[in-house]
């Protein structure tokens, strides 16, 4: 039980794939002008890597190690990611129209999020059981998620504040954001990880 809770407090606070690792820096930026997006995104985004985690786990083990394919894994793992946000989309599209909308061209590039497939080829790399594949994917989303809505927030607050010409608009983002990331960085060896 200790080593989930590692699993996931790490994923989600001291290895958050936006703020220390790097990865989604497209959606994350391009999603969170407001929170209602954000949440919207992080939800898209906890559901596929949650369930890419188990599929990409299973068919490595019992497809690709088996039989010689490791090689393959990024492409198959891939194509797992692109079938797993058609479903999402799918389903948004029916049942949530405003989401989707709002969502416009950053949900189907959740297929190439490199969070997403950085998360089912870390699952493999530190050879997690099924387990914990699936924890350390939907704590990975969680954090994506955490930082989202958190920089979101931000970005709304920013909209009534008095900014210099020369910091508006881009500048005035990737400071907010390297602050977030500053914050988050004093997690790192909080919990022994």
């Amino acid at each position: 039980m200790k080593e989930i809770l590692l699993i996931a407090l790490g994923a989600i606070l001291v290895n958050n794939f936006v703020l220390s690792k790097f990865l989604g820096i497209c959606p994350f930026l391009g999603v969170s002008k407001k929170s209602s997006t954000a949440f919207g995104m992080g939800g898209a985004v906890i559901f596929v890597m949650t369930l890419s985690s188990a599929v990409t786990w299973t068919v490595y083990k019992f497809l690709l190690e088996p039989n010689g394919l490791d090689y393959l894994q990024t492409i198959v793992f891939i194509l797992v990611i692109a079938a797993l946000v058609q479903f999402v989309e799918i389903v948004l599209k029916r049942f949530i129209p405003a989401l989707f909308k709002a969502l416009g061209i950053y949900l189907p590039l959740i297929t190439t999020n490199c969070a997403v497939l950085g998360s089912a080829l870390l699952n493999i790399e530190s050879n997690y059981n099924l387990l914990h594949s699936v924890v350390f994917g939907l704590s990975a989303g969680v954090g994506f998620t955490l930082a989202l809505i958190l920089f979101s927030g931000i970005r709304e607050k920013l909209e009534f504040c008095d900014i210099p010409d020369a910091f508006q608009g881009l500048p005035i983002t990737f400071i907010a954001a390297a602050l977030v990331s500053v914050a988050f960085t004093g997690f790192k060896g909080l919990f022994g990880i």
